[in-house]
């Protein structure tokens, strides 16, 4: 029957996911050697059409990161889908949207306007010249993709059977979840559950943390490069905003032992359905004050809150976007 098919695409993220999945190392080559890589355009030469060309389900596992930004994004979501027996969502812009979904506190000519008019890095001669999906030039007519007024996440564009959070993914996780693919493909195994989240676990990044909490009243919120944190006590008892009580645990807690807070992107725990509300509500418990004159002082001080609280899950959250009185 041949080797199974594997494709791996990019859509709108920064290129970390391809990255992890090289940072695999030497299990790269069980990967090479037990699948037949049939798309990767990141790394080889692969057209769009080869894959136009695919019988429906010819290929068994898709590896899809990136949010849906544009109508390439959208096209290639639905001919990869259609294509494949299995497509996972791959990382977080695949998942929630990541940082590309912070576009959606704005939209799309907001977006523009700043880019092709009010940014200081356009020539004069230049601002206000906004791209167009076509354009006629001398050799011919030329395109590109439509850029669209919201960004979602994979699953809000098509079906998607299983996740794989993070951003990027942990590359121990992403081996451990290949190496598991193949064991299933070789013996027959059942999959997971269709939705599952893989690569991950099922507890909070806090449940991993090797730091000592104690749940202290907070005072005054610190930004990371204000102060040298206690490398033994929990980062958001000493004032430094960590997102780990709003996070699915897998990461290994990484970056906290390395005195950098959580950020979050490994998305919502368990039984949460917004990460921002759910780090919200648990910083209402142990923000220390007795005014709301208190209560907005201490707030001030987190910076960009909206996109610290959202900065992986906008898109994915249950407002999804800002909305515009003019806009979809």
């Amino acid at each position: 029957m041949g080797k199974p098919k594997l494709a791996l695409y990019w859509a709108a993220s920064c290129g970390g996911c391809e990255i992890t999945v090289v940072d695999i190392e030497e299990k790269i080559l069980d990967v090479a050697d037990f699948f037949d890589i049939v798309f990767w355009p990141c790394i080889m030469d692969f057209k769009y059409e080869d894959v136009e060309a695919m019988e429906d389900g010819e290929i068994d596992i898709t590896l899809f990161n990136g949010a849906i930004r544009t109508s390439e994004n959208e096209h290639l979501a639905k001919l990869l889908r259609k294509k494949s027996k299995l497509l996972i969502a791959f990382g977080s812009c695949a998942h929630d949207g990541c940082i590309p979904g912070l576009a959606n506190f704005y939209d799309k000519q907001s977006i523009f306007d700043y880019v092709y008019k009010e940014s200081p890095s356009v020539e004069e001669s230049s601002q206000g010249v906004f791209p167009q999906t076509s354009t006629k030039m001398p050799e011919g007519e030329i395109t590109i993709p439509e850029f669209w007024n919201t960004v979602k996440t994979l699953d809000q564009t098509v079906d998607v059977d299983y996740y794989i959070p993070g951003c990027p993914p942990q590359s121990f996780q992403v081996a451990a979840v290949i190496l598991a693919v193949i064991d299933i493909l070789k013996t027959g195994k059942p999959l997971p559950d269709k939705g599952a989240i893989l690569g991950a676990d099922n507890k909070t990044c806090c449940d991993e943390c090797p730091r000592e909490r104690k749940e202290k009243k907070i005072k005054e919120f610190f930004r990371p490069h204000e102060i040298i944190p206690k490398e033994d006590e929990c980062l958001l008892d000493q004032g430094i905003l960590c997102i780990g009580p709003a996070t699915r645990s897998g990461c290994g807690a990484l970056c906290v032992q390395a005195n950098v807070p959580c950020r979050g992107c490994y998305g919502v725990p368990p039984n949460v359905k917004d990460q921002g509300a759910k780090m919200i509500s648990a910083l209402s418990s142990v923000i220390d004050a007795t005014s709301p004159e208190e209560v907005s002082r201490i707030i001030n001080k987190i910076a960009d809150p909206l996109g610290t609280f959202y900065r992986f899950s906008l898109a994915s959250s249950t407002f999804k976007r800002v909305q515009f009185s003019d806009k979809t």
